[in-house]
């Protein structure tokens, strides 16, 4: 069965309580990084402000941030990049009576029946997953040719040679648009590539090598000698691993630094701010976002992405988001901070990636 997206059904605002709603309420930010008292937060799902009688949609949204009417539009801002003077849209209220409409159902099937009372709703560790791989590889057949697909990585892949091979055949495939991770999925990988090793353990066998606790650092220092990681990968004659190939096809990396790492890596964002907008310049294009094996990085890119994306025509489609992890807590965790349409997958993040690969037969 052919894959198809979830249709958007647009909210109908020809009824009364749109009609009669009042428009939308703007005071001027005070200062620089500050909004007005009772600025109004986004959420992950559309969101409509009537303006001179139209209801505009925020095109491009990202939660706990402010919407800002500028140039016909509504923008959306994170507090730090408020200026002085921007028109922030004011209002507590969701659901028309201060001309804000939050609309989370755009995207339900009305098709669709749910008891009020059934067991097994939820995705555990006991959850079959058969359908969701089978419903992943029809998705990221369609997004590699239509769409954008992000991943958002932990360190985990590195640490397995398997799990590096099926991630670069991903890669390789046509199925990366763009990877998001940390300084220790890079640092691991480029030491798997160099040195055989992660973490001083061999990639396949999993035995610790004499004096590994060493390789990751020697293979830091390295990369720092050379002073990048496209210099070092020439000058080692590098050719296997995630960065390597995301390097030979193109595929864009933001490395997103932490207050432990080690080194770092040259092309490391030390500065978090930096780090958050270069992460947002993709996260902005991404239409699916699957996060593995990292609390920290999935919980940011949740809080980036909403639930919806607007195309260059002007249709409104879905953002497909999972978030894959051995652990219930972390997919369950996810949830809670607000990324209420992501989808849990809760297995071995390497075995995830290799099924992965397998199915889509790259």
């Amino acid at each position: 069965m052919p894959f198809s997206l979830d249709p958007f059904t647009p909210p109908d605002f020809q009824k009364e309580r749109f009609l009669a709603a009042p428009s939308v309420r703007m005071e001027p930010a005070p200062k620089d990084g500050v909004a007005p008292e009772r600025y109004h937060a986004m959420s992950i799902f559309p969101e409509y402000f009537k303006v001179g009688g139209q209801w505009l949609l925020a095109e491009e949204n990202r939660m706990d941030c402010v919407p800002v009417f500028e140039n016909g539009k509504i923008q959306v801002r994170e507090f730090r990049n408020l200026k002085r003077g921007d028109l922030v849209i004011c209002g507590r209220t969701e659901n028309c009576e201060e001309g804000i409409f939050v609309y989370a159902q755009g995207f339900d099937n009305p098709c669709e029946t749910r008891e009020t009372f059934a067991f097994r709703q939820g995705h555990t560790r006991e959850s079959s997953f058969s359908r969701d791989y089978d419903e992943l590889y029809g998705l990221l057949r369609y997004e590699r040719d239509h769409g954008n697909i992000l991943w958002v990585m932990g360190p985990a892949f590195s640490f397995d040679h398997d799990a590096r091979n099926a991630f670069s055949r991903i890669v390789a495939g046509g199925y990366a648009h763009a990877v998001l991770a940390g300084n220790a999925l890079a640092t691991h990988d480029l030491e798997g590539a160099y040195l055989g090793t992660a973490l001083g353990q061999n990639i396949y066998t999993q035995k610790h090598q004499p004096n590994g606790h060493y390789n990751h650092l020697d293979t830091l220092n390295r990369v720092r000698y050379y002073g990048s990681i496209q210099r070092f990968m020439e000058a080692e004659h590098i050719d296997n691993g995630i960065i390597h190939s995301c390097e030979k096809y193109g595929v864009p990396y933001v490395l997103a630094g932490s207050i432990r790492d080690d080194g770092p890596l040259p092309c490391v964002y030390g500065d978090v701010y930096q780090a958050q907008d270069a992460m947002r310049a993709y996260v902005k294009k991404a239409t699916t976002v699957i996060c593995m094996a990292t609390m920290l990085h999935s919980i940011a890119v949740g809080n980036m992405t909403p639930s919806y994306r607007v195309l260059p025509d002007g249709t409104v489609r879905k953002v497909y988001f999972y978030c894959v992890d051995i652990s219930e807590f972390m997919v369950n965790k996810l949830t809670d901070r607000g990324s209420l349409t992501s989808r849990g997958i809760v297995t071995n993040a390497q075995d995830f990636i290799v099924n992965i690969a397998n199915g889509l037969g790259v």
